[in-house]
Protein backbone atom coordinates (compact mmCIF):
# COMPACT_ATOMS: atom_id res chain seq x y z
CA UNK A 1 0.00 0.00 0.00
CA UNK A 2 0.47 3.53 -0.41
CA UNK A 3 0.74 6.68 2.06
CA UNK A 4 -2.52 8.95 0.31
CA UNK A 5 -0.03 12.12 0.33
CA UNK A 6 2.66 9.66 -2.36
CA UNK A 7 1.90 8.71 -5.87
CA UNK A 8 2.50 5.37 -6.69
CA UNK A 9 4.37 4.64 -10.37
CA UNK A 10 4.98 1.07 -11.70
CA UNK A 11 7.94 0.79 -14.27
CA UNK A 12 8.26 -2.05 -16.85
CA UNK A 13 10.25 -2.37 -19.43
CA UNK A 14 11.97 -5.23 -21.88
CA UNK A 15 8.51 -7.35 -21.92
CA UNK A 16 9.82 -9.33 -25.74
CA UNK A 17 6.74 -11.04 -26.48
CA UNK A 18 6.77 -13.58 -29.08
CA UNK A 19 3.35 -15.10 -30.58
CA UNK A 20 1.81 -16.99 -27.35
CA UNK A 21 3.38 -20.19 -26.80
CA UNK A 22 6.89 -19.11 -29.10
CA UNK A 23 9.67 -19.56 -26.80
CA UNK A 24 12.59 -17.05 -26.67
CA UNK A 25 16.45 -18.16 -24.65
CA UNK A 26 14.47 -21.31 -23.52
CA UNK A 27 11.76 -18.94 -21.55
CA UNK A 28 7.96 -17.85 -22.46
CA UNK A 29 7.93 -14.38 -22.28
CA UNK A 30 3.95 -14.36 -22.14
CA UNK A 31 4.18 -16.86 -19.03
CA UNK A 32 6.93 -14.29 -17.80
CA UNK A 33 4.29 -11.25 -18.07
CA UNK A 34 1.65 -13.03 -17.03
CA UNK A 35 3.77 -13.34 -13.93
CA UNK A 36 4.21 -9.97 -13.70
CA UNK A 37 0.96 -8.51 -14.42
CA UNK A 38 -0.45 -11.09 -11.57
CA UNK A 39 2.26 -9.90 -8.96
CA UNK A 40 0.79 -6.58 -9.74
CA UNK A 41 -2.50 -7.22 -9.02
CA UNK A 42 -1.58 -8.56 -5.81
CA UNK A 43 0.93 -5.70 -4.74
CA UNK A 44 0.56 -2.73 -6.76
CA UNK A 45 -3.10 -2.37 -7.32
CA UNK A 46 -2.80 0.78 -5.68
CA UNK A 47 -0.28 2.63 -8.16
CA UNK A 48 -2.04 5.41 -10.12
CA UNK A 49 0.10 4.86 -13.33
CA UNK A 50 2.05 2.00 -15.13
CA UNK A 51 4.50 2.74 -18.24
CA UNK A 52 6.04 0.48 -20.05
CA UNK A 53 9.63 1.39 -21.40
CA UNK A 54 9.18 -0.35 -24.96
CA UNK A 55 10.63 -3.65 -26.57
CA UNK A 56 7.00 -4.84 -25.79
CA UNK A 57 7.81 -7.69 -28.32
CA UNK A 58 10.54 -9.08 -29.69
CA UNK A 59 10.09 -9.24 -33.48
CA UNK A 60 7.23 -6.88 -34.08
CA UNK A 61 4.81 -9.15 -34.63
CA UNK A 62 0.75 -7.86 -34.53
CA UNK A 63 0.17 -11.07 -32.76
CA UNK A 64 2.60 -10.34 -30.10
CA UNK A 65 0.99 -6.91 -29.41
CA UNK A 66 -1.97 -8.13 -29.44
CA UNK A 67 -1.03 -10.50 -26.38
CA UNK A 68 0.63 -7.36 -24.55
CA UNK A 69 -2.82 -5.69 -25.18
CA UNK A 70 -4.79 -8.46 -23.78
CA UNK A 71 -2.51 -9.19 -20.66
CA UNK A 72 -2.11 -5.27 -19.82
CA UNK A 73 -5.80 -4.82 -19.81
CA UNK A 74 -5.75 -6.98 -16.51
CA UNK A 75 -4.27 -3.88 -14.72
CA UNK A 76 -6.91 -1.41 -13.10
CA UNK A 77 -4.56 1.28 -13.21
CA UNK A 78 -3.64 3.52 -16.55
CA UNK A 79 -1.28 2.27 -18.58
CA UNK A 80 1.00 4.02 -21.06
CA UNK A 81 2.96 2.01 -23.63
CA UNK A 82 6.58 3.11 -25.45
CA UNK A 83 8.17 1.61 -28.10
CA UNK A 84 11.93 0.24 -28.85
CA UNK A 85 14.77 -0.81 -30.87
CA UNK A 86 12.90 -4.70 -31.13
CA UNK A 87 9.63 -3.32 -31.71
CA UNK A 88 7.93 -2.16 -34.94
CA UNK A 89 6.38 1.20 -35.38
CA UNK A 90 3.61 -0.03 -38.04
CA UNK A 91 2.45 -2.96 -36.47
CA UNK A 92 2.23 -1.24 -33.05
CA UNK A 93 0.21 1.33 -34.10
CA UNK A 94 -2.00 -1.23 -35.75
CA UNK A 95 -3.11 -2.72 -32.00
CA UNK A 96 -2.77 0.66 -29.79
CA UNK A 97 -3.21 3.62 -32.01
CA UNK A 98 -4.33 5.81 -29.30
CA UNK A 99 -0.43 5.59 -27.93
CA UNK A 100 0.76 7.40 -31.47
CA UNK A 101 0.97 11.04 -31.78
CA UNK A 102 0.04 13.15 -35.11
CA UNK A 103 3.26 13.16 -36.13
CA UNK A 104 3.66 9.44 -36.30
CA UNK A 105 6.25 8.82 -33.62
CA UNK A 106 4.94 7.11 -29.95
CA UNK A 107 5.25 10.28 -27.62
CA UNK A 108 2.63 11.33 -25.31
CA UNK A 109 2.23 13.31 -22.47
CA UNK A 110 0.68 12.89 -19.44
CA UNK A 111 -0.53 15.24 -17.05
CA UNK A 112 -0.78 14.00 -13.01
CA UNK A 113 -1.05 15.20 -9.98
CA UNK A 114 2.83 14.11 -9.17
CA UNK A 115 3.64 16.69 -12.58
CA UNK A 116 3.80 15.81 -16.16
CA UNK A 117 5.16 12.55 -17.34
CA UNK A 118 6.87 12.91 -20.84
CA UNK A 119 7.19 9.70 -22.84
CA UNK A 120 9.57 9.83 -25.70
CA UNK A 121 10.02 7.75 -29.13
CA UNK A 122 13.43 6.91 -29.14
CA UNK A 123 13.10 4.08 -31.97
CA UNK A 124 15.50 4.29 -35.14
CA UNK A 125 14.30 1.24 -37.47
CA UNK A 126 17.26 -1.22 -38.11
CA UNK A 127 18.96 0.07 -35.52
CA UNK A 128 19.36 -1.56 -32.11
CA UNK A 129 20.28 2.18 -31.17
CA UNK A 130 18.15 4.86 -30.08
CA UNK A 131 17.96 8.15 -32.10
CA UNK A 132 16.60 11.41 -31.31
CA UNK A 133 15.77 13.18 -34.73
CA UNK A 134 14.94 17.10 -34.71
CA UNK A 135 11.22 16.48 -34.98
CA UNK A 136 11.20 14.38 -31.94
CA UNK A 137 13.59 17.11 -30.49
CA UNK A 138 11.54 19.80 -31.12
CA UNK A 139 8.08 18.23 -30.00
CA UNK A 140 9.96 17.57 -26.10
CA UNK A 141 11.23 21.39 -26.01
CA UNK A 142 7.65 22.83 -26.78
CA UNK A 143 6.55 20.15 -23.94
CA UNK A 144 8.82 20.92 -21.59
CA UNK A 145 8.11 25.06 -22.24
CA UNK A 146 4.02 24.60 -22.12
CA UNK A 147 4.94 22.75 -19.04
CA UNK A 148 4.81 26.13 -17.13
CA UNK A 149 6.53 25.01 -13.12
CA UNK A 150 5.04 21.28 -13.21
CA UNK A 151 7.84 18.97 -12.13
CA UNK A 152 8.39 16.77 -15.38
CA UNK A 153 9.44 13.13 -15.84
CA UNK A 154 10.69 11.95 -18.72
CA UNK A 155 10.66 8.45 -20.13
CA UNK A 156 12.51 6.78 -23.05
CA UNK A 157 13.91 2.97 -24.21
CA UNK A 158 17.25 3.71 -24.82
CA UNK A 159 19.39 4.97 -21.83
CA UNK A 160 20.97 8.81 -22.50
CA UNK A 161 23.97 7.43 -20.20
CA UNK A 162 26.97 4.79 -20.71
CA UNK A 163 26.44 2.38 -17.90
CA UNK A 164 29.76 0.08 -18.31
CA UNK A 165 28.23 -2.57 -20.08
CA UNK A 166 30.30 -2.67 -23.26
CA UNK A 167 27.26 -3.77 -25.89
CA UNK A 168 24.48 -2.19 -24.53
CA UNK A 169 26.53 1.17 -24.64
CA UNK A 170 27.51 0.94 -27.94
CA UNK A 171 23.58 0.84 -28.90
CA UNK A 172 22.50 3.31 -26.39
CA UNK A 173 21.00 6.46 -27.53
CA UNK A 174 23.88 8.15 -29.69
CA UNK A 175 21.52 12.11 -29.56
CA UNK A 176 22.04 11.63 -25.98
CA UNK A 177 24.27 15.28 -26.17
CA UNK A 178 21.33 16.47 -27.75
CA UNK A 179 18.69 15.61 -25.11
CA UNK A 180 20.77 16.51 -22.35
CA UNK A 181 21.28 20.18 -23.89
CA UNK A 182 17.43 20.19 -24.68
CA UNK A 183 16.37 19.31 -20.79
CA UNK A 184 19.24 21.04 -19.09
CA UNK A 185 17.08 24.79 -19.43
CA UNK A 186 14.27 22.88 -17.68
CA UNK A 187 16.69 21.18 -15.08
CA UNK A 188 14.95 22.97 -12.08
CA UNK A 189 11.64 21.30 -12.85
CA UNK A 190 12.97 17.70 -14.06
CA UNK A 191 12.60 15.35 -11.53
CA UNK A 192 13.82 11.92 -12.89
CA UNK A 193 14.58 10.19 -16.32
CA UNK A 194 13.47 6.33 -16.38
CA UNK A 195 14.49 4.07 -18.97
CA UNK A 196 14.76 0.55 -20.41
CA UNK A 197 16.45 -1.49 -22.39
CA UNK A 198 19.63 -3.05 -20.42
CA UNK A 199 17.46 -5.23 -18.69
CA UNK A 200 18.77 -4.63 -15.64
CA UNK A 201 18.12 -2.13 -12.30
CA UNK A 202 20.73 0.25 -12.31
CA UNK A 203 20.51 4.42 -11.15
CA UNK A 204 22.89 7.06 -10.96
CA UNK A 205 22.63 10.69 -12.06
CA UNK A 206 24.03 12.95 -15.56
CA UNK A 207 24.71 16.53 -15.68
CA UNK A 208 23.23 16.52 -11.91
CA UNK A 209 19.78 14.75 -13.56
CA UNK A 210 18.70 11.52 -11.33
CA UNK A 211 18.01 8.57 -13.71
CA UNK A 212 16.49 4.66 -13.17
CA UNK A 213 16.54 1.65 -15.17
CA UNK A 214 14.11 -1.46 -14.49
CA UNK A 215 15.21 -5.21 -15.05
CA UNK A 216 13.07 -6.89 -18.00
CA UNK A 217 9.78 -8.84 -17.55
CA UNK A 218 11.47 -11.30 -19.88
CA UNK A 219 15.44 -12.29 -19.78
CA UNK A 220 17.67 -10.29 -18.53
CA UNK A 221 21.30 -8.94 -19.69
CA UNK A 222 24.13 -10.08 -17.55
CA UNK A 223 26.13 -7.57 -15.14
CA UNK A 224 29.43 -8.22 -17.56
CA UNK A 225 32.05 -4.87 -18.42
CA UNK A 226 34.15 -6.93 -20.72
CA UNK A 227 32.22 -8.53 -23.34
CA UNK A 228 32.68 -5.93 -26.12
CA UNK A 229 30.23 -7.36 -29.19
CA UNK A 230 27.05 -9.68 -27.30
CA UNK A 231 24.68 -9.11 -25.19
CA UNK A 232 25.12 -11.97 -22.54
CA UNK A 233 21.48 -13.61 -21.88
CA UNK A 234 21.07 -13.85 -18.05
CA UNK A 235 18.42 -15.83 -16.06
CA UNK A 236 18.32 -13.55 -13.10
CA UNK A 237 14.87 -13.22 -11.64
CA UNK A 238 12.48 -10.66 -13.64
CA UNK A 239 11.24 -7.81 -12.15
CA UNK A 240 9.86 -4.07 -12.37
CA UNK A 241 10.03 -0.73 -10.86
CA UNK A 242 7.55 0.75 -8.26
CA UNK A 243 8.33 4.34 -7.94
CA UNK A 244 7.02 6.60 -4.87
CA UNK A 245 6.79 10.07 -5.67
CA UNK A 246 6.15 13.05 -3.55
CA UNK A 247 7.24 16.62 -3.06
CA UNK A 248 10.23 16.34 -2.02
CA UNK A 249 11.45 12.51 -2.56
CA UNK A 250 11.15 10.20 -5.68
CA UNK A 251 12.10 6.42 -4.09
CA UNK A 252 12.46 3.57 -6.73
CA UNK A 253 12.17 -0.15 -5.71
CA UNK A 254 12.86 -2.59 -7.83
CA UNK A 255 9.79 -5.33 -7.25
CA UNK A 256 10.90 -8.82 -7.92
CA UNK A 257 8.23 -11.23 -9.59
CA UNK A 258 7.07 -13.61 -7.48
CA UNK A 259 5.78 -17.31 -9.02
CA UNK A 260 1.71 -16.97 -9.85
CA UNK A 261 -0.13 -17.47 -6.39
Amino acid sequence: MRRPDMFKLLHLSDLHLTPPGVALHGLRPDMQLECCVSDILVDHADADLCVVTGDLTHDGLPLAYHEVRRQLMRLPMPVHVMIGNHDDRTAFRSVFPEACAADGFVHQVIDTDAGRMVLLDTHEPGSAGGRLCEVRLAWLRARLAESGSDPVYLFTHHPPVRVGLQRMDAICLRDAEALMAALLPFRERIRHLFFGHLHRAVSGTRRGLPFSGVRGTSHQIALDFTTPHVAPVSFETPGYGVVFIDTDSIVVHHAEIKPQR
